[in-house]
């Protein structure tokens, strides 16, 4: 492919708070430079439907304070196919689209890193993700906001667990990974964390019993992230339903509030410092990266580095936990 003239940009998977001010930086910065811009509408799905727009700065007026995406998302199996990925490159030479900026998660980048190789198409990802599961960045658009979404319910949710001496078990997502649940239990003082990274080391549950749900306390909040190896939630309050018929426990799976609502000060500021930085690397010959953030710097991150490591939780805030729940 040539010299870049026009940028295609498009949301896939999950939607996350701050992903529209990525949006609006990604336009903006393409439209100083001098290229066009194109936004995909329902993410992969629209590129292989032709549902594509021009956009101009006004295209980007007023969303940075909006959650979701203006450009929709959309599960797309086609594009898992290779007459479906054709149909996308088809259309994207059509409207002049010269590199893809894209937005999400793993499966996003996922499914940008297979047609790049097959169409040597220049694609740069951005981290949009709740999960903050993404490795090479300290930080993924939305996690902040999520964040602060779970501290706000887990902080109504005490009054009640303590006025009726409950265990709570409160659902948070995260799919394969523990940020949310973690770093949640940290900012809201919850007694503990219930996370997948640490299921296979040990019986999470029966240590809270025995050492954090102390005798000095008569009520307790528990995160518990969404997957099968922790048994979630409902299972875990069914266990002790089982095992611990002392405790009257309750649950609260808080779903997609997680993702909704305006995105925070910090996750705007990310969306687009990432956004500007996604422009920044086209312009010096990347592709085939996601742009992050380590240690305050913007990075560029290969799609294998991005997809082909865990991102592994701290220890020391697993510990934290503990002690600060005493």
């Amino acid at each position: 492919m040539g010299a870049i003239k026009c940028i295609g940009i498009l949301t896939s998977g999950g939607d996350a708070p701050g992903m529209n001010a990525a949006i609006r930086a990604v336009t903006r910065t393409a439209i100083f430079n001098g290229w066009r811009v194109k936004g995909i509408m329902r993410g992969y799905k629209g590129l292989i439907t032709g549902e594509i727009a021009d956009f101009t700065s006004s295209s980007v007026s007023n969303i940075i304070q909006k959650g979701g995406t203006i450009l929709k998302t959309a599960r797309c199996p086609e594009f898992k196919s290779e007459e479906g990925r054709q149909a996308a490159y088809e259309n994207m030479r059509k409207e002049g689209i010269d590199a893809l900026v894209v937005i999400g998660g793993d499966g996003t980048i996922t499914g940008a890193r297979c047609f790049a190789d097959e169409f040597d198409v220049p694609i740069v990802a951005l981290p949009g993700t709740i999960d903050n599961d993404l490795s090479g960045t300290d930080s993924t658009i939305g996690f902040d906001t999520a964040l602060n979404t779970i501290m706000d319910a887990v902080d109504k949710l005490r009054d009640t667990a303590t006025s009726h001496e409950r265990l709570f078990f409160v659902e948070v997502m995260g799919n394969t990974a523990g940020y949310l649940a973690l770093n949640g239990a940290l900012a809201s003082g919850a007694e503990a964390a219930i996370i997948p990274e640490m299921e296979t080391e040990t019986d999470q549950l029966k240590n809270l019993i025995d050492n954090g749900f102390r005798k000095s306390k008569n009520s307790a909040i528990v995160l518990v992230a969404e997957n099968p190896a922790t048994g979630g939630a409902m299972g875990l309050a069914e266990r002790v339903k089982r095992e611990f018929p002392q405790y009257d426990a309750r649950v609260t799976i808080l779903g997609h509030l997680q993702r909704g609502g305006s995105p925070t000060a910090q996750d705007r500021i990310l969306a687009s410092r990432l956004g500007a930085a996604a422009i920044t690397a086209l312009k010096e010959g990347q592709r085939n990266v996601m742009v992050g953030i380590s240690n305050l710097e913007t990075v560029y991150v290969p799609f294998t580095k991005a997809l082909g490591r865990t991102k592994r939780v701290r220890s020391e805030n697993v510990e934290l936990v503990k002690i600060l729940s005493i």
